[in-house]
């Protein structure tokens, strides 16, 4: 029972790793989030409503978030869908870190680990330990890779000097991640919840304004840990318990897959306790009970769509 495509009859169908996406009439988007999930920069897997969780919590984190930087949304028709202006993305993902961790080749941590001092740009220091926050957030961009290649590690300075994004624009997009970080790991420290590290996207608008896009702050795109057990297990040398998708991430790991080429099956387990963490990472933030919404899903939409006048 898992949502993985759709196919509208709309123009210019687009494809990534989790959404589907058509052109809308007055320079607008439709974004279907499906219940594929992506790990080493590959679709490995498809988790029960895992793409209503990320559209129903970005679309909570976009409207609380847009004091600080204006986003694409128009309206949320349906819990897999959200309207939105046709913003173009810039080519840079903007990942900001609190904590050094993580297990993937662009993580702090495992690079870290294997003896690099000199990461994305910026010096650390010699004795530090995994999971443990970072003296300030720091920014470490990547590339938007294409056709399942890899994501590079870039610096901040990279992005100005390879052309990516002029420096002007560029400065106001690390303000902003700043920022809106700095706000999500406010909101999660009051649910009881560390936010360690996060992944943004921005894009101009119809009109050329900087906008917030695709989604904020979601199991899938940040790395949440219980503060509560954070402190015993760090002492203990265990990861913290988190609510996101890294229990994947690291059974994929120990499985020997880091991306190349096709992934193990999940077991059964993994893929529910995975639904699991991205619903109660979700009712924890929200304060909200997660109404599991109607299967089939394209159906439903359908529905939804027709009714807004959209189909």
């Amino acid at each position: 029972m898992t949502f993985t495509d759709i196919d509208l009859p709309l123009d210019d169908r687009r494809t990534g790793k989790v959404r589907v996406s058509y052109r809308l009439p007055d320079r607008r988007r439709l974004l279907v989030t499906t219940d594929r999930l992506s790990a080493f920069d590959r679709v490995v897997a498809a988790i029960p409503y895992k793409g209503q969780v990320l559209n129903q919590l970005a679309a909570w984190w976009f409207e609380r978030t847009g004091e600080i930087v204006a986003n694409h949304v128009v309206s949320v028709p349906d819990p897999n869908v959200l309207v939105a202006l046709d913003a173009r993305p810039l080519p840079v993902e903007v990942i900001v870190r609190g904590y050094i961790t993580g297990v993937t080749t662009t993580s702090l941590w495992r690079q870290y680990e294997e003896g690099a001092r000199t990461i994305y740009g910026y010096e650390l220091p010699d004795g530090l330990q995994k999971n443990t926050v970072l003296a300030a957030p720091i920014i470490t961009p990547t590339t938007k890779a294409e056709g399942g290649a890899h994501d590079e590690p870039l610096t901040c300075a990279d992005v100005v000097e390879k052309g990516l994004v002029e420096p002007a624009l560029w400065a106001r997009v690390q303000a902003a991640a700043l920022a809106v970080f700095a706000f999500g790991q406010r909101t999660a420290a009051a649910a009881g919840m560390i936010l360690a590290d996060t992944k943004y996207e921005f894009g101009l608008g119809p009109d050329g304004e900087l906008l917030l896009i695709d989604e904020v702050h979601t199991p899938d795109s940040s790395r949440f840990w219980i503060a509560e057990t954070y402190a015993e297990r760090l002492a203990a040398g265990e990861d913290p318990e988190s609510l996101d998708k890294e229990p994947i991430r690291k059974w994929l790991a120990a499985a020997g897959y880091q991306g190349n080429g096709d992934s193990p099956p999940l077991p059964d387990e993994v893929v529910a306790e995975t639904t699991n963490r991205y619903i109660n990472a979700y009712e924890l933030l929200t304060g909200h009970s997660f109404r599991r919404g109607e299967y089939p899903v394209g159906p439903r939409i359908v529905d939804a769509l027709t009714k807004e006048g959209i189909l």
